[in-house]
């Protein structure tokens, strides 16, 4: 829902923790833009938007609200587009489910999630709201490249104040385990199309052919890669895992990405449930689906349907007695690895396992060793490779690191990310064929029933956007650049055909290296030890992973990130750092009326897309407030405003009073444009003279639980009432 008629900057509307933050910092950003006659509006692309919008036949008129995900897909392809985007729930199952919800039971008339759809009604209900999960909003905005570095005033301080790293020593346990084959690294074939193709996936079986589906399209130069895991193969692996953590005597976790593979990973993460519940599931197979129990939901959305089956939950309680231990969630409530698909997200628990010295938490409420279960090979390499390089050398020191950029291939859904439309799970056993439009094979393989197949894709115009967005981050950077390439990868080695030519036609070939990722890993810590600088050019996964990562080592976050992403057609997409949207913050808030959100990835986007906008636009003002905005943002580090992690002390709201305070400071000392100067000098003065009142009235609302009016979807006047709890502070900024 635009705020205002074609605003010159759109502020995504999100979900959890960021959009708990935007009830306080949003009002301050628009009252400075407006100053400098810039518009900045807000575009719904939260969970709970996106459902309200997609049955729009369901609700009153009052309650309907448009897409603004598909507009906003829409602006990205423009040169208009000058978007700061905010994490937004990628969301599983139970997720949408919660958030469904939540919504009925604010009076919107919205159908169930149908479990086993059976009617075409229902079927289409599923549909719609399977096209919410995952990552439904990364793909549709992504129509650029990454670049993402941490700002230099954000690197400097961590360097100077060092987070505090986990010990690593050389007889720790903590391993990864990964398939040794019949992954979807072991299977995967490639090919670069010399035309333009439609092709159609089908599964010839004892019964027939089986259309799964028609109509895919792709441009001439795109690389189309086809894959797919054995489920039987994935079984047996999880099955020796499980006894190998036990003989070992550490932590069994697993790592995946449930939320962003949408498809594929929610099956592989039912396979490691079924695994840990083996004997239950062969001797109540039939009463657990009669229950309804899907185990790709969970074991928590498994326990809650079957907790009043007494000889069901004996056989569980007996089973968990002979697994080893698990690596937990919240070892306090019970909360175990495998209990919700989206709670243990590899790009977010590897990097904050491994800086925590290789030990997760254990259901005893200790830390121990554990091992990573990362089931494909495909980037499993990055994280093995990383923590034997720790166990080697020690823990990185964060006050000398260098630090790692990246130049991430993303744009037109590129890679795996963009597979979702293309994943299957095997109906049946036979041959899975992508066939072109002559009936001719493209890709195919031999599957047997319920193994996970699934193709992706990257085009050739954004493959070359990637290769020479690396050359000018090169250039600009002068540091070690490193493609992120295996060559006896199938894809890879496609795309490594793509990369070499355009660095030798622009005479810059030896400014890269190409490697495999765990060549890479290894260098690339190698570099940052010394205190150099080093370039990760990856594919789209890989900038996932490694822009989390690399940040957590070096900054203790990956939410400060400068993340910008030069759009295909001009425009300008400001991602506000990686880090999730945080909801252990939302809990701390809704308990303690305390968020601990650190909005300094806000500020640095903001200050991006203010500049952005004057470049492009040639306005001067804009310029100037985002310059102004890093001298906020450097205020912010040099004087330790960033929010604390305990009740009582200064929060998310304090740090947004000192961020205004510091900008407008910013604003009424600089000299490029007096009127602004003039404009900005009371206000400074009247922030500075009521320091002790605010800093007092935003003290004095923590404490008690906050009522935002929803957990998915808040009340916009409650959440206000919570955010902005300051009526000295609302008074100077305005309303």
């Amino acid at each position: 829902m635009v705020d205002t008629a074609n605003p010159d900057i759109i502020y995504t509307k999100v979900d959890e923790a960021p959009e708990l933050a935007s009830g306080s910092l949003l009002p301050i950003i628009q009252r400075f833009a407006a100053a400098a006659n810039i518009t900045v509006g807000t575009m719904d692309i939260s969970l709970a938007g996106r459902i309200i919008a997609a049955f729009p036949e369901a609700l009153t008129e009052a309650q309907r609200q448009s897409d603004d995900l598909a507009a906003l897909g829409e602006l990205v392809k423009t040169a208009e587009a000058n978007v700061i985007k905010l994490p937004n729930i990628s969301a599983s199952a139970p997720q949408l489910v919660a958030a469904i919800k939540e919504l009925q039971g604010q009076g919107y008339a919205l159908p169930d999630y149908p479990e086993a759809p059976s009617t075409d009604a229902e079927k289409d209900v599923r549909a719609r709201y399977d096209a919410i999960k995952g990552s439904a909003v990364n793909p549709v905005l992504r129509e650029g490249n990454s670049d993402r570095r941490a700002a230099k005033a954000v690197k400097a301080f961590a360097q100077a104040n060092p987070h505090r790293m986990g010990e690593w020593t050389a007889d720790s346990k903590t391993r990864v385990a990964a398939m040794s084959g019949g992954d979807f690294r072991s299977n995967e074939v490639s090919t670069t199309l010399a035309a333009d193709a439609t092709v159609k996936i089908v599964l010839a079986s004892a019964d027939g052919e089986m259309v799964l589906k028609e109509g895919v399209s792709f441009p001439a130069g795109a690389v189309v890669d086809a894959s797919f895991m054995s489920a039987k193969a994935l079984s047996a692996f999880l099955g020796d895992e499980i006894e190998k953590s036990k003989a070992e005597g550490v932590l069994f976790s697993l790592h995946m990405k449930a939320t962003m593979m949408k498809v594929s990973d929610p099956i592989i993460f039912g396979h490691a449930v079924k695994a840990w519940l083996a004997p239950v599931f062969e001797k109540f197979g039939d009463k657990l689906t009669a229950l309804g129990v899907n185990p790709n939901q969970g074991l928590g959305d498994l326990l809650a349907r079957v907790k009043d089956d007494a000889e069901i939950m004996a056989a569980i309680d007996a089973v968990t007695a002979t697994r080893p231990p698990m690596y937990m969630v919240d070892s306090d409530k019970g909360i175990t690895n495998l209990h919700v698909p989206s709670d243990v997200i590899i790009d977010a628990s590897m990097p904050a396992l491994i800086r925590a010295g290789g030990k997760g938490w254990g259901p005893d409420g200790s830390e121990a060793d554990a091992v990573c279960v990362i089931p494909d090979n495909s980037y499993a390499p990055v994280y093995d490779e990383t923590i034997k390089f720790f166990k080697e050398n020690g823990k990185l020191n964060p006050a000398t690191a260098g630090t790692v950029q990246n130049i991430g291939l993303m744009a037109q859904k590129a890679e795996e990310y963009g597979s979702h439309p293309t994943t299957f799970e095997a109906p049946a056993d036979g041959v899975l064929k992508m066939l072109l439009a002559d009936g001719s094979v493209l890709h195919q393989h031999n599957v047997e029933k319920g193994d996970i197949w699934r193709s992706a894709s990257a085009r050739k115009a954004p493959i070359e956007d990637w290769v020479n967005l690396a050359i000018d981050r090169q250039k600009a950077e002068g540091c070690q650049a490193i493609f992120w390439l295996d060559a006896t990868r199938a894809h890879d080695a496609e795309l490594i055909k793509m990369v070499k030519p355009i660095l030798d036609a622009k005479g810059v070939a030896d400014k890269f290296q190409i490697m495999a990722p765990r060549e890479a890993t290894r260098a690339t810590l190698e570099t940052i030890t010394k205190g150099e600088n080093s370039i990760a050019i990856t594919g789209n996964v890989l900038r996932d992973y490694l822009t989390d990562l690399f940040p957590i080592l070096e900054l203790a976050t990956s939410a400060k990130m400068l993340s910008i992403v030069k759009l295909m057609q001009g425009g300008g997409l400001f991602e506000t750092g990686a880090g999730g949207s945080a909801p252990k913050h939302v809990q701390q808030l809704q308990a303690e009326n305390h968020l601990r959100w650190d909005s300094l990835g806000e500020f640095c986007a903001l200050g991006e897309s203010f500049k952005f906008l004057g470049d492009v636009k040639g306005n001067a003002r804009a310029k100037v407030l985002g310059e102004a905005v890093d001298a906020a943002t450097q205020g912010i580090l040099d004087h330790d405003r960033s929010p604390s992690r305990k009740v009582g002390e200064p929060d998310n709201r304090d740090s947004h009073y000192w961020f205004a305070r510091y900008w407008a400071e910013a604003l009424a000392a600089q000299t490029d444009d007096a009127a602004l100067a003039a404009e900005f000098a009371p206000l400074a003065k009247a922030l500075a003279d009521n320091e002790a009142a605010i800093i007092s009235e935003l003290a004095a609302a923590q404490g008690a639980p906050a009522d935002t009016g929803g957990y998915y979807h808040p009340a916009p006047a409650k959440l206000a009432a919570v955010m902005r709890p300051s009526a000295t502070l609302n008074g100077i900024i305005g309303a």
